[in-house]
């Protein structure tokens, strides 16, 4: 199961900086995670600022 991210993320960008696979990036509105590279780690949802990022 992948994290997700939800329209709560503002488009910071700290996610990015944490996702030890790279599975995040900027989409059109708010950045994405790619299902198939997301270990379920944990990490960026821990760094989100507005808590927008949850287990899929």
């Amino acid at each position: 199961m992948a994290y997700v991210i939800n329209d709560e993320c503002i488009a910071c960008g700290v996610c990015e900086s944490e996702c030890p696979v790279e599975a995040i990036s900027p989409g059109d509105d708010i950045y994405v995670i790619d299902a198939e590279l997301c270990t379920d780690c944990g990490a960026c949802a821990d760094a989100c600022p507005t808590e927008a990022i949850h287990p899929e």
